[in-house]
């Protein structure tokens, strides 16, 4: 049965990120032919064409390996007399045309993150509600203190909380807090500590407040805590550059897998459905991932080469093709050499 289980998650997790794949991609090709764009082919995979069938002038076609998909649209990445190829077009439509694919991503985000929310009866909140027995941040924080701000990190949602805590150097933390509609700072919170794999990992000492799931909380929880998930992709993004975080806590493609496969089983140890849950979760963060970070203004990127169009709505002029195009290769080589580097990474990290 837990076999039967396992395989059906397999094939659900495949489907879900082609899902994820067919809405980017779907997001460039419908605004593509909103504006009047001519495309070429629509590709859901990558490598050898399993299906293919022309419908008008675009041939549609289901690869063979599920790891992409591409919207190629004429005179895209090369100069072309069609009057409805990409590059004729007016900047604001190519603008339009370019960040589609990202935010139709974060869009996904927001139905997945509320299909995860839910199912349940309650939502945790950020106002304390009680304390355990032994705490010791007790003697700061006091029961119905709202937290807005831990280490100088803005407390929307409990998952802002999860992750300041995660990210938190040492047991004694800042905080600011709304207690009877005043905000006041508090220094050395102090919180307890256990040691897991030679690291001190804290502790919470104290429960939060519950809200209950209607539709109005669902709705908010469900932007919110979608929100919540775009700050840490971007602040893990700036820990990363700034040197936070180190590359061992980078994962690639291999190190989703063997994420995804722990959270599935762990989910599966109770249910079915709770391993499904987990799946959405983890493919919600991966959607929102991968919309926030294909907005980054990096070479090859969506958001790359919408820096090359506002620098062409600035001089009024575009920048001639074959340089753009020079370019973006360059940022492509950089990126599949940073995968393959965090591949092997992961690879190591999953063999010892």
């Amino acid at each position: 049965m837990v076999f039967t289980d396992i395989a059906l998650l397999i094939i659900i997790g495949i489907l879900l990120f082609e899902l994820i794949i067919l809405i980017h991609e779907g997001g460039h090709f419908v605004t593509a032919k909103l504006c009047g764009v001519k495309v070429n082919e629509f590709a859901l995979g990558m490598g050898p064409k399993l299906i293919k069938f022309k419908k008008g002038e675009t041939l549609y076609s289901l690869r063979l390996f599920p790891i992409g998909g591409f919207c190629a649209m004429e005179g895209e990445d090369i100069e072309s007399d069609d009057k409805r190829a990409f590059g004729n077009k007016k900047v604001w439509q190519r603008m339009i045309i370019v960040v589609a694919g990202a935010v139709m991503n974060i869009i996904l985000g927001l139905v997945l993150m509320m299909i995860t929310l839910a199912p349940n009866k309650y939502f945790a909140s950020s106002t304390v509600a009680v304390f355990s027995d032994n705490a010791t941040s007790n003697q700061q924080l006091q029961v119905g203190d709202e937290i807005k701000e831990i280490n100088g990190y803005d407390i929307i949602t409990s998952t802002d909380m999860s992750f300041a805590f995660a990210t938190a150097k040492s047991n004694k933390l800042s905080m600011t807090v709304r207690r009877d509609g005043e905000y006041l700072e508090l220094t050395d919170v102090q919180l307890p500590t256990v040691e897991s794999d030679g690291k001190e990992i804290l502790q919470l000492d104290f429960k939060v407040a519950a809200i209950e799931n209607n539709f109005g909380t669902l709705m908010s929880q469900t932007f919110l805590s979608t929100v919540s998930t775009v700050r840490m992709v971007w602040s893990s993004l700036v820990g990363l550059v700034t040197g936070q975080f180190g590359l061992n806590e980078v994962s690639g493609p291999v190190g989703m897998t063997s994420a995804i496969s722990q959270a599935t089983a762990s989910g599966l140890q109770t249910s079915f459905w709770d391993g499904l849950n987990n799946l959405i979760y983890i493919m919600m963060i991966i959607t929102v991932n991968l919309g926030v970070v294909n907005l980054l203004p990096i070479p090859a990127l969506d958001g790359g080469r919408l820096v090359f169009l506002i620098i062409e709505a600035i001089r009024r002029k575009p920048i001639k093709p074959e340089h753009e195009g020079y370019v973006h290769a360059i940022g492509m080589l950089v990126l599949f050499a940073f995968m393959i580097l965090i591949s092997i990474k992961d690879v190591i990290q999953l063999i010892f």
